[in-house]
């Protein structure tokens, strides 16, 4: 029988928080092998959204991220309970706005070879909490690196091309009206 410590290839800790409900908001995830030595780490700023909405946003980036890396056998660690239980679909999605950030978690769930999905208690996902504090720390400019221009920075993001439309998989901080370059890359 497969131990089970092992049966993930990568344990990742997510969170996703705002200030205000809604307010600014951001999410990240912590990654580590299944034995617990960390692999990688990052936080992304969403702009102006909901607690739970960031939450899922946290939950899609872990998604896609082991998506891309070939890590298809998944644990999940949050201590958001309702993403959990909506999740393993002991709870209804009533809330409009998580609606379709349910239905395309569901889909990239799909696509993994395992996949599990836990409650923590918040002292378990400290270090996923404190990434997207920074994120928001750095968003409202107290802690930006000196001479860097966040405008400059490359925003990456997956999308999917239905009908004449790229339609992205989460939302980038842009201003509305922004105008942006963009340069598409087909997936293999």
């Amino acid at each position: 029988m497969p131990n089970p410590k092992h049966a993930f290839d990568v344990v990742m800790h997510i969170d996703g928080g705002a200030r205000g409900n809604p307010g600014p908001a951001a999410c990240a995830v912590v990654v580590a092998t299944a034995d617990g030595a960390p692999l990688h780490s990052f936080s992304q700023y969403l702009g102006e959204t909901t607690n739970n909405v960031a939450e899922y946003r946290a939950l899609l980036a872990a998604l896609e991220y082991a998506l891309e890396h070939h890590h298809l056998r998944l644990k999940i660690l949050s201590d958001s309970e309702l993403l959990v239980r909506q999740t393993e679909g002991r709870y209804k999605v009533k809330s409009a706005d998580l609606k379709p950030l349910h239905e395309q978690a569901r889909r990239l769930v799909g696509q993994l070879e395992a996949f599990s999905i836990e409650h923590v208690r918040r002292e378990a996902n400290r270090d996923a909490d404190r990434l997207v504090n920074q994120a928001l720390d750095a968003a409202e400019g107290r802690h930006a690196p000196a001479g860097r221009d966040e405008r400059d920075k490359v925003l990456r993001a997956t999308a999917t091309y239905q009908r004449g439309v790229l339609r992205l998989t989460r939302q980038l901080p842009l201003d509305d009206g922004e105008d942006v370059e963009i340069e598409v890359r087909r997936k293999r």
